[in-house]
């Protein structure tokens, strides 16, 4: 007979993990033969570029590569991760303490407050964010306090909050942001430095959407801060920039303290990383860049085709300076932002992303991705004026 299981308390705290349910909801719709246009989970539809697709065949045909990998990966994958940040970003990152791959950055950021919170510490999350730096915090036994963003602070943190809550032990930030599409500026960036230095906050930055910019405005990395190394361990992913979400490649980097311990929460929990997806990302990090830019200005092109087309039937909406996600104010017509999604989905087979399920302060938008070809997107527009 089956014993009794009760989840954890922990687990208990947990809400449904959103992209779960609009996966399902999703098939729910295909399995009923509806011709659905996908604008919810933010999965690149770009193939990976074929030149890494090669390394990784090649590589993954070697004997040598089909052992356990080093917890730490190798060198060389540490050696072209500092020699790739040092060109976009002109930061200096040690190979050997200031580095170390991960089996794609959610994964780090989930871990990270496993090896520096205890029960009890206060966690700074954005609100709305992406749900894995609450879902973290709480498996952790850390609190979460919330930190609104909201439209008439550019979707930025208020610094105030942030020098005002006592006991903080640490941050998360995400810029280029999920949800909303907001950068910060080297301002901001170098006061939330000062005060994390003189809190003793350590700060958590996800970088994931660096290269999926606009209108040749290179969003910065906070390590380019004078001071951030004391601070902050940055997450970077190869899964946007080179359209790689399925191979779970990336990264940590900064404190060099902040990378041991992270290291020592990895060691108990993985064996590394598959050793000929470890060559396939030298080998993406050591390619030409305009692999990149030509990703970028497709990305441009159905940013200005979704948001044009939308103003053209009356829902203004301003355009994202970075990431490729839409944040939008939901329509006057619906109550809220799971009115808003369900009815699209039912109503123009739509999948939007509600704005609430990042959050409490997500609430009254909803979320669009650009991962579709500029045709869907041009059906969407046409699809979305029929219900407004």
């Amino acid at each position: 007979m089956p014993i009794n299981i009760d989840y954890s308390e922990r687990l208990k705290q947990l809400p449904p993990y959103l992209f779960v349910e609009i996966d399902k909801a999703k098939r729910e719709a295909k399995a009923a033969g509806r011709d659905i246009i996908d604008l919810g989970v933010g999965d690149p539809d770009l193939p990976t570029p074929k030149f890494i697709v090669e390394a990784l065949n090649k590589a993954a045909q070697d004997g040598a590569n089909h052992h356990y990998a080093f917890d730490s990966g190798l060198k060389e994958l540490r050696v072209a991760i500092a020699e790739w940040y040092q060109g976009r970003f002109g930061v200096r990152l040690d190979p050997d303490t200031e580095i170390y791959p991960l089996i794609g950055s959610k994964e780090g950021i989930a871990h990270l407050p496993l090896a520096v919170v205890n029960p009890k510490d206060k966690v700074l999350v954005p609100d709305p964010c992406y749900p894995v730096y609450r879902s973290a915090t709480i498996f952790a036994g850390g609190k979460v306090v919330s930190l609104p963003l909201k439209a008439k602070n550019e979707f930025l943190p208020d610094l105030e909050k942030v020098e005002k809550t006592e006991g903080a032990k640490l941050m998360y930030l995400n810029y280029p942001n999920n949800p909303t599409s907001a950068v910060a500026p080297k301002e901001f960036l170098a006061k939330l430095v000062s005060i994390a230095q003189a809190k003793g906050i350590v700060l958590a930055s996800d970088l994931a959407y660096s290269e999926i910019y606009y209108d040749e405005q290179k969003p910065s990395s906070i390590l380019e801060i004078e001071g951030a190394k004391d601070v902050a361990i940055e997450f970077h992913s190869l899964s946007k920039t080179f359209s790689m979400t399925g191979w779970r490649l990336g990264w940590a980097c900064g404190n060099a303290k902040l990378i041991s311990a992270l290291a020592k929460v990895k060691a108990n929990v993985d064996s590394g990383i598959f050793q000929a997806i470890q060559i396939a990302g030298i080998a993406a990090l050591k390619g030409d860049p305009r692999e990149i830019s030509d990703m970028r200005a497709v990305y441009q092109e159905r940013r200005d085709c979704l948001i044009n087309g939308l103003r053209s039937i009356g829902w203004k909406i301003p355009p994202p300076k970075a990431a490729f996600y839409v944040w939008a104010k939901i329509p006057k017509n619906f109550n809220n932002s799971m009115e808003a999604a369900q009815t699209f989905l039912e109503k123009a087979n739509i999948v939007m992303t509600p704005g609430v399920g990042f959050g409490e302060n997500g609430e009254g938008y909803i979320r669009m991705t650009l991962t579709v070809p500029k045709e869907r997107l041009t059906q969407a527009v046409e699809r979305i004026q029929k219900i407004l």
